[in-house]
């Protein structure tokens, strides 16, 4: 948006409408992260307002499809965004809304019912303290739902939340026709009463009520709710390459629906400074935004007073995350430990590492874990895949080679390469790479010894047997 005037303006002009919400910690979260990352929470909410707290009509509630109110708002989807300032691929993580998790102050539930339980209490609260105005109530109300399922989001990832945007039914609906609606494939005919959803076999561009529709259906999936976090993955996936492309962001009337289906519908923490976000987004493109599911461990699980739900293990969810998205500055999480004193000895070698793993992240994670060991950090970036990992070094420079492989607890081959400056050590991370037991948490896989060797390694995401989605290609889903 920040290429042309035009683009510029509309965008001061979708700043000064937005709507915002008390909802980020100042001292946990906020606009300036500490490390330079960003970790997003995207909640699609199955709510029955507008962004004002405007009910939405009968009318338009049927056209929607948006069933009965059964006196709760839920969380249909739950994406954990990471964006990284290095370079590397950004990743969105699907939480599925049917987790088994610890919901603070309410216990063991599934995770959409965090927004929902905080909402409705302190809309009894409120009551009890004497506000009447509905809108009042409903704003107030849906600030502490969301502050309630940050707070759970935060505890099950390890991650810090730095901004926050939730999206209603009416909003979904009317961005998709914005921008012209969103590429999808189906691997078969699909008709469902539930959802409205009614698509043959194929490729389909749907909008509104249709884009809806495809999103929401569960029923008559073979993997039920796994699966509709797939179509929403992808359909996420399309939707960012259509904004992506520069037939979204240079054409006028495109970007001015865009902006007011936004105004209506989208609701963002307070002091996200759009201006600086859209610097950082805009060299982005579809094959650097890749989508992954949380690991599972029973989809059919029986709570004792919530019907059936998806089972997860807290600790697994955490190394998956942090492996993805890299532990956060000072924090200890799961396995992670403290990083050993910095060796000054050390400083004197730069360090620049390239990732041939094929692993999103793995680049920023390991220049993280060296620098925390007293190396300079150079710059990292992805590199032609490679089996096995190799450190190149310039002439004379082998014992600071070792010094780095030690740092990773490696055996990798240290040899000298005419290509690497005087004080650089290059670092290419193979697919055999895994960190040693006490580099635990610095950002490999799940199931990649990310964790001492007596906790066992966490079962693989849900789908994690398919390739991840991108937003590179328009791929075939049930």
């Amino acid at each position: 948006m920040a290429f042309t005037g035009y683009a510029w303006a509309s965008l001061q002009g979708l700043v000064n409408g937005l709507n915002y919400a008390d909802v980020i910690n100042p001292q946990s979260g906020g606009d300036q992260p500490a490390d330079g990352a960003r970790d997003i929470l995207m909640v699609g909410l199955d709510s029955r307002t507008d962004a004002q707290g405007n009910p939405l009509s009968p009318q338009l509630l049927a056209q929607l499809h948006a069933g009965e109110a059964d006196g709760e708002l839920n969380t249909d989807s739950l994406i954990f965004v990471h964006i990284p300032n290095d370079g590397s691929k950004a990743v969105a993580i699907s939480l599925p809304r049917d987790s088994y998790v610890n919901i603070p102050g309410f216990g063991e539930h599934k995770i959409n019912s965090a927004y929902p339980r905080a909402m409705l209490q302190a809309r009894k609260d409120l009551q009890q303290q004497g506000v009447t105005d509905p809108k009042e109530l409903d704003v107030k109300a849906n600030q502490a739902g969301a502050k309630e399922l940050i707070t759970t989001v935060e505890a099950l990832t390890g991650s810090t939340i730095d901004n926050y945007a939730a999206i209603n039914l009416l909003g979904f609906s009317e961005i998709t026709q914005a921008i012209g609606g969103v590429d999808v494939c189906l691997n078969n005919n699909v008709d469902d009463s539930y959802s409205g959803a009614k698509f043959t076999k194929g490729v389909h561009t749907i909008s509104g009520v249709q884009a809806l529709e495809f999103v929401r259906q569960r029923h008559g999936l073979p993997r039920g709710d796994l699966d509709r976090v797939v179509r929403q993955q992808v359909f996420m996936a399309g939707m960012a390459r259509k904004v992506l492309s520069a037939g979204t962001l240079t054409n006028p009337g495109k970007l001015n629906a865009l902006i007011d289906a936004i105004k209506k519908s989208v609701v963002l923490n307070q002091n996200w400074d759009i201006f600086s976000f859209a610097q950082q987004m805009k060299g982005l493109t579809g094959g650097q935004l890749e989508f992954r599911t949380i690991p599972v461990e029973n989809v059919a699980y029986k709570t004792p007073s919530d019907g059936d739900a998806i089972k997860v293990d807290p600790q697994a969810v955490k190394m998956f995350v942090q492996g993805l998205a890299g532990p956060q500055p000072g924090q200890q999480a799961g396995q992670q430990e403290q990083a050993p004193p910095a060796n000054d000895a050390n400083k004197g070698t730069t360090v620049d590492v390239r990732n041939a793993s094929g692993r999103t992240g793995l680049a920023a994670s390991v220049s993280k874990q060296l620098t925390g060991k007293g190396f300079t950090a150079g710059d990292t970036a992805n590199a032609t895949s490679r089996k096995t990992t190799v450190i190149w070094v310039p002439s004379g420079g082998e014992d600071s080679g070792n010094a780095v492989a030690d740092a990773l607890g490696t055996k990798a081959t240290v040899q000298e390469d005419k290509s690497v400056g005087a004080g650089h050590v290059m670092v290419f991370l193979g697919s055999d790479y895994q960190p040693s037991a006490d580099n635990a948490g610095s950002g490999a896989p799940a199931g990649s010894a990310n964790a001492p060797a007596s906790t066992p390694a966490p079962p693989p995401a849900a789908g994690d047997d398919q390739k991840p989605i991108t937003a590179d290609g328009v791929p075939c889903v049930n």
